[in-house]
């Protein structure tokens, strides 16, 4: 597994959650792409058959990391795109209907549902445990004649809790009713299988697997109907009108096919960094907290909070060291708690003092025991 040098004088990079640098081998591709495939993929001519085959190809490629059939895979600008066409694209071919989700998604999951809501669409948000996971259970009773969608992200953006998605999968299943899953964040990082989750819809993005912004994928399960939410040419299967671009699907293309032979050694990987770092953190500064599941989580994600301070302020005392994200939302200058670690049952106080530390391949040992020197220092000044 090829990892990027980044040199000592920079920031620790902890960020991998919101984005990651371009895994080995990918620019290379998306490179070539730019140099020789010009060409529309929808042109007849020896140009655009090349461009076309390029795409084709690709879609392979991510199909192979899902476990799913190349014509199953459809391209789209990015995550929002993806689960807006999921969403009221399931919703959209019935005039009403009941929609069950949980309360801790993703606002390009969030704000669709907000949108059907309007159109007077019945919306459930699931509640979730102190570890931000719903409860199948709960989710089944809730389940009424008229149900016709369930959306539930496969790992949290902000904690990594994992949920329960495959016995989801069975359940909806069992009742005929369509099931979406965003897995944004776990594609390229934990296996995600299909078929083993029984979903007919995922949401891929490449830029948190080490692939490029600008483009993303939807699975579709063979069978299952949307309404187009952009309206146009037939490209996509008449899903997704518009001129694809070749060269970003090409780099997802890449990174998948990458991900997939790489994803045993990135597992561990990052068992063995997030780990190391937690204990080393927890030694340094007692009582800290970690907000999420402590095994059914993403191998590299961290939430933690840290007793009597803000995390912000700490992050900001921090800024020349590591680059991180904080559990609260900056609207109008003002600091919010995160309505996630709320919804898991945090204080406000506790929400506001949660740092996310997402780690990625390209981190080391020495980075990390940098990162916890200087979290260390900075908490103990403040």
């Amino acid at each position: 597994m090829k990892r990027k040098t980044i040199s000592s004088s920079n920031p620790v990079y902890l960020d991998n959650n919101a984005s990651t640098p371009l895994a080995h081998g990918v620019a290379d591709a998306m490179a070539a792409c730019l140099k020789s495939n010009f060409g529309n993929p929808s042109s007849s001519h020896v140009y655009g058959e090349a461009a076309s085959q390029a795409i084709e190809h690709a879609r392979k490629q991510v199909a192979g990391l899902i476990n799913a059939k190349p014509e199953e895979i459809i391209f789209t600008s990015g995550g929002t795109e993806a689960n807006n066409l999921a969403i009221r694209g399931s919703a959209l071919r019935f005039k009403s209907g009941h929609i069950i989700s949980s309360c801790v998604e993703h606002p390009s999951v969030m704000k669709p549902l907000k949108y059907l809501e309007g159109l007077g669409f019945k919306i459930t948000y699931l509640p979730v445990d102190k570890y931000g996971i719903v409860d199948p259970a709960v989710l089944k009773k809730l389940i009424r004649e008229n149900t016709i969608l369930i959306t539930i992200m496969h790992s949290n953006n902000e904690t990594g809790s994992i949920q329960p998605i495959a016995e989801i999968g069975k359940t909806a299943s069992s009742s005929g009713i369509v099931f979406h899953c965003d897995a944004a964040q776990s594609v390229g990082k934990v296996p995600v299988d299909v078929k083993k989750l029984k979903v007919d819809l995922l949401t891929i993005v490449p830029h948190k697997f080490y692939g490029p912004k600008g483009t993303g994928a939807l699975f579709v399960k063979r069978g299952v109907e949307l309404k187009p939410v952009l309206y146009g040419a037939s490209h996509e299967k008449g899903l997704r009108p518009g001129t694809e671009n070749v060269c970003s699907i090409v780099g997802l293309g890449k990174a998948s096919e990458i991900a997939e032979k790489e994803l045993p050694d990135r597992v561990q990987l990052m068992k063995d960094l997030t780990g190391y770092f937690y204990n080393e953190l927890r030694r340094e500064i007692p009582g800290i907290r970690l907000n999420g599941h402590p095994t059914k989580r993403l191998p590299n994600t961290l939430n933690l909070s840290f007793p009597d301070i803000q995390g912000n302020i700490l992050l900001e005392k921090l800024k020349k060291e590591i680059a991180a994200s904080t559990g609260s939302a900056c609207h109008e200058g003002k600091h919010k708690p995160s309505s996630v670690l709320k919804a898991m049952g945090l204080s406000d106080r506790e929400a506001l003092s949660a740092l996310r530390l997402s780690l990625g391949i390209n981190n080391t040992e020495v980075q990390i025991r940098r990162a916890v020197k200087s979290i260390a220092e900075a908490y103990r000044n403040l």
